[in-house]
């Protein structure tokens, strides 16, 4: 019996597998993000020292820092699909992360980099091929793919949400490394699962058949129709590293205004500035349903509903709540310090548009790409969340040149007016799509 005939509520049982493999995953990656920039500015003689990096430095490493963890997709995906398939990769990625995580406890500065080198490796193996996995539970035109990637990217806000909380109250207020040894524990819990679940991925992700034994099997070149569906792909990477760009704020500049210019009492309890990494997780998983619902019934009724109007929906709003983190820049110039309900709204927006964009991208991947790329296609796509990333820590860098008034309103203006310029293209980029979103 394969994977695909075990069923749990509606799906293949395999998905629930994934599904906590990629919540504790997430919860690694998460609650080291939550600390990150905080700890490299922490001053050395805070009784809970941090590097006492300038915001500048901090901002550009953490730039670089979350680009090679998603660029690392691209040999990652090109692996699986030429030598080692998906599941063994993701394996493969589990343990380095493992080794990652638990380096990064240790408090040194050359540990520090190691273990940061490990989780970009890590990362790089896991991300696009667990994703990829997901997709091969389903059959082709199975409309049951779509709610499938809701149900596993809840997984990923499980995490993300859990994260910023545990491991952001035990960094900020007992000691950044027991923060990050909290990350190690989670992704230790992640790999013990994913271990435990392999009897339901039989024939998920194996080894690529090979036509001889002398090399890696024959790709046969792209048809016309192969070419229009990339031609639409790339389109939707060009909007994946806007869409993250602006959402990447929340783990550098947002995550350092949350910090320093936001008033965060509530009576005599100080909430940590990490916290708020959790809103956007909270918010998905309250949300998630619905939005997907949504989506599920305008496609049923005729309405536009293609995975490209999403993103492009899904941009527009996002964008919009910075306008909300305009809002709290002009408070903080005025009263010296803005409210926290600025930053509720913001990510508030944020989500809503995360939920129209991220998941249906993960799916319109495994439904556009050529089946004999389809690893290193999803490489390409987390890449592209990696240039997304980059992009948010050069925006954060102009921050201190130029202001965050200025920052948080050129973001909601400027990605507003793109995501409204690719709506007005719908119509042929939906026939470069040859139909590849049709429920029959």
């Amino acid at each position: 019996m394969t994977s695909q005939q075990h069923t749990l509520l509606g799906h293949p049982a395999g998905l629930y597998v994934l599904f906590f493999t990629e919540l504790w995953e997430r919860f690694s990656y998460y609650g080291m993000r939550a600390l990150f920039t905080l700890f490299l500015v922490a001053k050395t003689t805070d009784a809970n020292a941090g590097f006492g990096w300038s915001h500048a430095d901090a901002l550009s490493l953490y730039g670089w820092y979350t680009m090679l963890v998603y660029v690392a997709s691209i040999p990652g995906g090109w692996i699986a699909d030429r030598w080692l398939g998906q599941k063994r990769t993701v394996m493969i990625g589990g343990a380095l992360l493992c080794i990652g995580h638990a380096v990064l406890a240790l408090n040194s500065v050359t540990t520090f980099y190691l273990g940061c080198l490990f989780i970009i490796c890590g990362v790089g193996c896991l991300k696009p091929n667990i994703s990829t996995m997901v997709g091969a539970l389903y059959a082709a035109k199975d409309e049951r793919r779509d709610l499938g990637f809701y149900i596993f990217y809840m997984g990923i806000n499980i995490g993300g949400f859990l994260a910023p909380i545990l491991c952001g109250y035990v960094g900020e207020t007992i000691n950044w490394h027991y923060g990050f040894g909290l990350a190690a524990i989670g992704m230790f819990l992640g790999q013990a699962v994913y271990i435990w679940g392999q009897r339901y991925l039989n024939g998920v992700g194996e080894r690529p058949h090979r036509l001889t034994e002398a090399g890696p099997r024959h790709r046969t070149p792209l048809t016309q129709t192969e070419k229009d569906r990339i031609k639409v792909l790339i389109v939707s990477f060009a909007l994946i590293i806007l869409f993250w760009g602006a959402f990447e704020q929340a783990g550098g500049l947002m995550n350092l205004y949350a910090s320093e210019k936001t008033n965060r009492k509530l009576g005599s309890f100080e909430v940590p500035a990490s916290l708020f990494q959790s809103v956007n997780s909270f918010f998905i998983i309250t949300l998630a349903t619905s939005v997907g619902a949504f989506w599920y019934r305008r496609k049923l009724s005729g309405g536009e509903a293609s995975s490209l109007f999403k993103m492009s929906v899904g941009l527009i709003i996002m964008a919009l709540g910075f306008g909300f983190m305009s809002a709290a820049a002009v408070e903080h110039r005025m009263q010296g310090a803005s409210s926290m309900h600025w930053l509720v709204l913001a990510y508030l927006f944020h989500t809503v548009g995360e939920l129209c964009a991220s998941p249906v991208s993960l799916s319109f991947i495994t439904k556009l790409a050529p089946a004999r790329y389809v690893s290193i296609i999803m490489g390409l796509n987390m890449a592209a969340m990696g240039f997304g990333n980059k992009l948010a820590g050069l925006l954060g860098e102009q921050a201190q040149q130029y202001g965050d008034l200025f920052i948080f309103t050129s973001i909601a203006v400027i990605w507003s007016l793109i995501g409204l310029l690719v709506i007005a293209l719908m119509r042929p980029l939906n026939r470069l799509a040859h139909g590849a979103e049709d429920l029959r």
